[in-house]
């Protein structure tokens, strides 16, 4: 009977120590996983220059942006638009310049976002405001009346583009791309531009976060 009791206490000895070795410890081994879903918001400011109606054209821009596991963007942007297009105005006998305020949706689609280098398309929808100033800067005299809504007309815009995307780091992006601007008519004297239509090329910073998860998932140490 003795060899039949110490193998009953060495079967309660084993048991034991699986039971123990299965409980959850305090050490963990890391994974990188590749597959999984990262998340990212950033805010980014752009300038760039361009033509409306062979004039010089000037824009800047902010906007903000969710972007969703490094393959797409959705968010807001406005822009500033200034051309130079000196138009004389009979009733108010001065040369007038154009300027714009738009914006909406932002939408962009990414392509080889795992690489240093990505290519996007992104599209601006949305309305905002044209109109004429005074392109000399006079005292206020010699301006003239001051801006109205009168001296203003809404405008609705489509403006899809084609970038490049440079990955500085997880907290920085820098851009630079092409783009042209569709726009609806306006009626607004003086009357020699209807549409804010033209190509524009630009460059732009995006600072956030644009993978908030680090790639890697925690498992314990069975």
């Amino acid at each position: 009977m003795r060899p039949l009791q110490i193998s009953l206490l060495v079967l309660v000895f084993m048991s034991a120590l699986t039971s123990y070795g299965q409980e959850e410890t305090d050490e963990y081994l890391e994974f990188n996983d590749r597959n999984n879903v990262v998340h990212g918001v950033y805010v980014g400011i752009n300038m760039g220059l361009g033509e409306i109606d062979d004039k010089n054209a000037y824009n800047g821009g902010l906007k903000i942006a969710y972007v969703a596991n490094q393959q797409f963007e959705v968010g807001f942007a406005g822009n500033f638009l200034y051309s130079e297009q000196d138009i004389y105005n009979n009733s108010l006998s001065r040369n007038e310049d154009l300027i714009a305020v738009y914006g909406g949706l932002h939408l962009e689609p990414i392509f080889f976002s795992k690489r240093r280098v990505n290519l996007s398309f992104p599209l601006l929808l949305g309305a905002g405001a044209v109109g004429y100033i005074d392109n000399k800067f006079k005292d206020d005299e010699s301006y003239g009346d001051d801006l109205t809504e009168d001296d203003f007309d809404a405008v609705f815009v489509a403006e899809p583009g084609i970038n490049a995307l440079f990955n500085i780091s997880r907290y920085l992006q820098l851009e630079a791309g092409v783009k042209y601007r569709f726009s609806s008519r306006i009626d607004l004297p003086p009357t020699r531009i209807t549409r804010i239509n033209g190509f524009s090329a630009g460059i732009g910073i995006k600072v956030g976060i644009f993978n908030m998860g680090r790639n890697r998932y925690k498992k314990n140490v069975q």
